[in-house]
């Protein structure tokens, strides 16, 4: 599948909103959402759906960023991976397209740290322009931080779009048996992802509800829904026989009175 240039500029302009997005709070920079725009503009939302769902499940644990760890940015796989593997008609697999965009996704993260470090002193500037009154200035300042993202996320989707072609070149020099391990590969990110999760929420008192949740996906085949929907009966249960107490802590004296 070639990509024309409206398609990747039309590309470009959805990662620009996407990872501008995520500074205004609105949650848009996301392996599900990136990767259901390009699918639209493509023409295959499900191949992308897929890759955005296996990207969603890994990069939720990925996300976390335990201690001072930064995770791979989500374009990596929402643009990259879902380019990959929509225009390779088949040969790359979501799971295959998974591992290769990973290394993508630590590479645009890094730029995103640079792009936060160059506007490190904006706060700064702006209340100086606001306490001389220039509110022009003002505007501009915190808005820069806006715009400078969005200008690295149509970069990186004009670019990514554009250069598909090379990539898939070299994605065929690599072994058939490599490519094997790269979708088993993918496939166990989401594992990875989850582990990451658990080891920093998980607690001893909920223990039994990752092994009952665990029962209900290997052995009773219960769908994904289905598993969400007891574990939200679960939690109103524990909500609700279970309030959290507010505990209240007496004032200080001091010894001498």
């Amino acid at each position: 599948m070639t990509i024309s240039i409206f398609q990747a500029v039309l590309i470009g302009l959805w990662t620009a909103f996407c990872f501008s997005g995520m500074l205004l709070g609105i949650y848009t920079n996301r392996c599900i959402i990136l990767s259901f725009g390009v699918g639209i503009i493509l023409g295959d939302v499900p191949t992308a759906l897929a890759m955005g769902a296996i990207g969603e499940l890994a990069y939720m644990g990925f996300g976390v960023g335990a201690g001072g760890t930064v995770p791979p940015n989500p374009i990596g796989p929402g643009v990259f991976g879902t380019l990959m593997a929509i225009t390779s008609a088949g040969k790359v697999t979501p799971e295959a397209a998974l591992a290769l965009s990973t290394p993508i996704a630590v590479a645009i993260q890094f730029l995103q740290t640079f792009a936060y470090t160059i506007r490190a002193g904006a706060p700064e500037t702006a209340m100086k322009h606001l306490k001389n009154r220039n509110i022009k200035a003002f505007r501009w300042t915190i808005n820069a931080t806006v715009w400078l993202f969005a200008l690295i996320g149509f970069s990186l989707g004009c670019v990514g779009a554009l250069s598909m072609d090379t990539l898939l070149h070299l994605v065929d020099y690599i072994p058939p048996v490599l490519l094997s391990g790269l979708t088993v590969a993918g496939k166990m990110l989401p594992a990875i992802g989850f582990a990451m999760i658990l080891s920093v929420m998980a607690k001893k008192e909920l223990i039994p509800f990752v092994l009952l949740g665990y029962v209900c996906a290997a052995y009773l085949k219960i769908p994904t829904i289905g598993i969400a929907i007891v574990g939200t009966i679960f939690a109103l249960i524990e909500f609700y026989h279970h309030p959290e107490k507010v505990v209240v802590k007496e004032e200080e004296k001091d010894d001498w009175i």
